[in-house]
């Protein structure tokens, strides 16, 4: 946004023509003049290319969408069993006969059931953290199961706070930002404490030495 001043203004120097030359009779070159744009492209330089770990939820979470699936797919045989079965037995009559008094058939239910577990179970598969020389990234769910990913580069931690096994980060801006829970925690804080190190970054160590007080350690 440009603002408007009343008084005397020095007039801004005019940007070079294209077909501007200097005394020797060459073409004036716009890095010349605006030499911040010549700094910006020496001073970048591409990401690292190595490898990403990734760290999955911990078992017990990974137990309801597992479960969840093994009931659709038994709910799943079982109907196509009783549509196949004889006419006088009573999984035909509970599926075929009753398919007359209900809004939706047993089949498409079976398929709904199906499709909803194998998203639960994929969803719960994407939970966790992947951990690269450039940047953290968790994603987790929030409240009513929506999923929440944020990617942190690593310039935007300064402080690595580790709490047993688990990871919290702190940021520049003073925010506070607590990884989930991972299947393979240990392994996690020790590749998080190699990039603390590697790139100077604050640790701190909590250790609760009783019930209702917790000692920190920091590095």
């Amino acid at each position: 946004m440009l603002s408007v001043t009343s008084g005397s203004q020095t007039p801004s120097p005019e940007p070079p023509r294209p077909d501007a030359v200097d005394d020797d009779g060459d073409r004036i070159s716009i890095t010349d003049v605006h030499g911040t744009v010549a700094h910006f492209e020496m001073a970048y330089s591409p990401p690292s290319s190595g490898s990403k770990t990734k760290f999955g939820p911990p078992l017990r979470a990974r137990i309801p969408s597992a479960l969840y699936l093994a009931a659709a797919v038994v709910f799943g045989v079982v109907t196509w069993y009783a549509y196949g079965a004889s006419p006088s037995s009573k999984l035909f009559v509970w599926a075929v006969e009753g398919d007359r008094m209900r809004p939706l058939s047993l089949g498409v239910v079976a398929v709904l059931l199906l499709v909803s577990a194998l998203a639960t179970l994929f969803r719960t598969h994407m939970r966790g953290v992947i951990v690269s020389d450039d940047w953290v990234e968790f994603r987790s769910l929030l409240a009513f199961g929506i999923p929440r990913a944020r990617r942190l580069g690593w310039p935007q931690v300064t402080r690595v706070v580790v709490d047993g096994e688990r990871i919290g980060l702190e940021l520049y801006d003073g925010a506070f930002e607590r990884l989930p829970e991972v299947a393979e925690g240990q392994r996690l804080v020790r590749l998080m404490m190699h990039h603390a190190v590697r790139l100077r970054i604050h640790v701190t160590a909590l250790e609760r030495v009783n019930r209702g007080g917790v000692s920190s350690t920091r590095r």
